[in-house]
């Protein structure tokens, strides 16, 4: 099944409705007449919002009640009270998908399409960075952003550093976690992963024409099933999910388009160095001696800076390396 934002223009005023009038009964005639639909098309409607978890109390003569708001990134869940000027005002929802990175890629050049988000509740052919597979299993929040971006194609580089930095800023404000970044783009607790960022770049004529961005968070997923499933992927270091009680992805999520679009246009207005600096000081990785392989070659040293494109340097022998894709190994 999939939801959008945009169309079920009926179903999402209903629900809109139904919160609104909070602990009161709103009636069948009320809806009826507020809608301009009938009496029997407002009972399906809320039939189907049912069968999309939310509790609906009904009583004879009194008409209908919420009671209950199910734990799922719908659509207009995620719209409402979003505090963006353009990401997340366009969101489509799926149950079940093999990638909302595909579908994203096979939408991200329609003008309209700029900010939108795709989320599932789960993937059965999720991806990671260099076409790796990725676990995306109910219980995490796996979803892809469309942005057309109007900085320079020179800081295509930057946009890992910068998407990983929101989520990580995201996550501390939404959260008692103190999560740490690890080149280039992974989110870490106590050293084990939590969250990971895809990109994909479409670039017409030396010009950014889309940016895809490709979020997964172990949000609430067991550790032990998260262990099992992938202890036997490449550069595996450890797992952990980011909550382990009954709480909601949605002001996570919120949180993370809010701080995307505010660190997106620190980029257009030439504030790399903040970008850097804010990047910096979450970093598990500056200041650690690592390995990392770069074009089928080990290099190893020590971990001293990024530089404003995202590059990482590493010094050995009073010799500096710049590395700008790779996978960072610790060493003690």
């Amino acid at each position: 099944m999939v939801y959008n934002s945009f169309d079920n223009v009926s179903l999402i005023k209903i629900i809109s409705l139904l919160k609104s009038h909070k602990s009161e009964y709103i009636s069948g005639q009320d809806l009826s007449d507020v809608l301009k639909i009938s009496r029997v098309a407002v009972w399906k409607h809320i039939e189907r919002i049912r069968s999309l978890g939310y509790k609906i109390e009904s009583k004879q003569q009194s008409g209908y009640k919420l009671t209950g708001i199910p734990d799922l990134l719908l659509p207009w869940e995620v719209t409402e009270n979003l505090k963006t000027k353009f990401i997340g005002k366009r969101v489509y929802y799926f149950d079940s998908i093999d990638s909302t990175q595909n579908f994203a890629l096979k939408i991200a050049s329609k003008d309209n399409e700029n900010g939108t988000v795709i989320i599932s509740k789960k993937q059965t052919g999720g991806k990671g960075r260099m076409e790796r597979k990725w676990f995306s299993p109910v219980g995490g929040i796996w979803m892809s952003i469309i942005v057309h971006p109007d900085f320079d194609i020179s800081n295509t580089t930057l946009v890992p550093i910068a998407t990983s930095l929101a989520l990580c800023r995201a996550i501390e404000k939404t959260t008692k976690t103190k999560p740490e970044l690890k080149w280039p783009n992974d989110i870490t607790i106590k050293g084990k992963k939590v969250a990971g960022i895809l990109v994909d770049t479409s670039i017409q004529s030396n010009k950014i024409e889309s940016l895809v961005l490709g979020i997964g968070i172990n949000f609430k997923i067991k550790q032990e099933k998260l262990k099992k499933i992938i202890v036997n992927s490449p550069n595996y270091y450890g797992a952990t999910t980011l909550v382990k009680k009954n709480e909601s992805a949605l002001h996570l999520v919120q949180q993370f388009l809010y701080e995307l679009e505010v660190i997106f246009q620190w980029i257009n207005s030439g504030l790399t160095k903040k970008i850097i600096y804010e990047w910096t000081k979450r970093s598990s990785t500056i200041g650690k001696n690592i390995s990392i392989i770069n074009d089928k070659k080990i290099v190893t040293g020590k971990a001293t800076k990024i530089d404003n494109d995202g590059a990482l340097i590493i010094s050995k022998n009073k010799q500096a390396t710049r590395i700008l894709i790779g996978d960072v190994t610790y060493h003690k």
